[in-house]
């Protein structure tokens, strides 16, 4: 049988994903997921060898179509860091994006070179959630041992070096290290002596290739031989392969709600924000792809399922069923810490309580806070230039919540699109694949293989007018909680 697919890989915080899609007109075929380990912040860890372990399980349940797959890439989650010694062993568990432990290191970064700097080389300033301040926690907690790393990868990089035994990286997943240029695409040695001195940088990054650049060929090995022999394509971000599976254009606001809430759009130039709020990423096809990532997203509205005891469909008719603005209860959703403001050890608070309040008020209370956070964080980007002349596109787990898609029409006023494309880092990750198996940019692909799209929720004019009330209830409850 002709190798007739693809495969992209979504290796995200909670899980691994395995889109197959035809190479004839990407339609798809099978899918496929596998847990990671769980993490709790503040110490978000996991083992880069589980990430290998469920990739094999989730091809596992493919075995049938493994001999038809003629080229893999992969969406793997940001940020991560991974060091490996001269065998491609790990030194130690990789921190992940949402692990806040590195805090005091991203602090003390900025306090070194001015936020502003930070945005002109990087596009992003130092945050717990960038690698830099991962490896100058990991030089503060263990002297010596970034020196002993044969390679320092992000967690799609890694991957692909299982696959290929080759270590590179490309520009979309780079650009959120924090020592990496997406302007000049290039990595900016200097910063990354900055977060671990006396290290040979030079050696132990990853060669950086286009995006649309085949990596090597899979070796194939234990649980994946049919697969050997497959182009293996460079990888990227997961909202990077994302932005590819859903084939935006610029104009567009991508709404993500998953465990983290990402908020972003397509340029053809960079966004230098000093501020930090905003990190300036580059995307898979050679633009830009500004982002809001927020720590707390769709796991604000499972915790308060479950203290309400309430399953999805019972919480969104109790959210749907209570007034906008939830009778004055508001809730600052920062759970975890914040990433979006920069809020490392901030709490959760939920204020505007009263004797009579009701289970609605406080579901409905979740979802606006998620939200509005997400929001906010728009607004900054328009302020930089942003076109939001598009559509507003939801996507994620979460975006299947009738009360996530209908309360951000209200508060936007703007109709709320999805595709029918429900795994989409995976299935651009396999847009990826075929654009380096097929010699393609990965724009030309992503736009010949553009989901459908549909309109989920339409703004209620009565709530659309009370959305400005309950933003600035927002704004005056986060102000009295920092």
């Amino acid at each position: 049988m002709s190798r007739d697919l693809v495969a992209g890989i979504d290796s995200s915080t909670q899980s691994c994903t395995v889109v197959l899609r035809r190479i004839e007109d990407g339609g798809v075929v099978a899918h496929a997921r596998a847990p990671h380990p769980g993490t709790t912040p503040p110490r978000s860890e996991q083992a880069p060898e589980a990430w290998w372990d469920a990739l094999l399980a989730a091809f596992g349940e493919l075995m049938p179509y493994q001999s038809r797959i003629a080229a893999i890439s992969v969406g793997g989650q940001g940020h991560g860091l991974v060091m490996l010694d001269g065998e491609g062993k790990s030194l130690r568990n990789a921190k992940l994006w949402n692990d806040t432990e590195s805090a005091p290191d991203a602090h003390h970064l900025r306090e070194r070179l001015p936020p502003q700097e930070w945005a002109r080389r990087t596009g992003s300033v130092p945050a717990p959630a960038l690698t830099i301040s991962k490896l100058a926690w990991t030089e503060r907690n263990f002297p010596g041992l970034v020196s002993h790393a044969r390679h320092v990868l992000l967690p799609s990089d890694y991957i692909v070096f299982r696959l290929t035994g080759r270590a590179i990286t490309e520009r979309g997943v780079s650009s959120g290290t924090g020592y990496f240029n997406p302007f000049a695409n290039n990595w900016d040695l200097e910063l990354a002596e900055m977060a671990v001195a006396g290290v040979d940088w030079d050696r132990i990054l990853p060669e950086v290739i286009e995006s649309s650049e085949a990596a090597g060929r899979a070796i194939g090995g234990a649980g994946l031989q049919a697969l050997g022999g497959a182009v293996v394509g460079a990888g990227s971000g997961d909202n990077m392969t994302a932005a590819l599976g859903m084939g935006i254009r610029a104009g567009d606001i991508v709404i993500s709600l998953g465990t983290s809430g990402t908020l972003y759009g397509l340029t053809p130039v960079g966004i230098k924000d000093g501020s930090g709020a905003i990190n300036g990423y580059a995307d898979a096809t050679g633009a830009f792809l500004p982002m809001i990532t927020t720590m707390n997203s769709a796991k604000v509205t499972d915790t308060f399922r479950r203290l309400l005891r309430t399953d999805v469909e019972e919480f969104d008719n109790l959210a749907l069923g209570t007034e906008p603005g939830a009778g004055g209860v508001v809730l600052v959703p920062y759970l975890d810490g914040e990433r979006t403001p920069n809020l490392p050890d901030a709490t959760g608070t939920l204020t505007g309580f009263r004797s009579n309040v009701t289970p609605g008020q406080i579901a409905r209370a979740a979802v606006e806070g998620v939200i509005c956070g997400l929001l906010e964080g728009g607004d900054l980007l328009v302020s930089h230039g942003l076109e939001t002349d598009g559509r507003l596109i939801v996507t994620g787990g979460a975006s299947r919540s009738r009360a996530y898609r209908q309360i951000l029409a209200d508060l936007t006023g703007k109709p709320v699109w999805t595709c029918d494309l429900p795994e989409a880092a995976a299935a651009g990750a396999a847009v990826q694949a075929a654009s380096a198996l097929l010699g393609r940019s990965t724009a030309s692909v992503a736009e010949e293989w553009r989901p459908n799209y549909e309109v989920v929720a339409e703004p209620n004019q009565d709530a659309a007018r009370k959305a400005e009330d309950v933003r600035a209830n927002y704004r005056l409850a986060c102000h009295r909680a920092q």
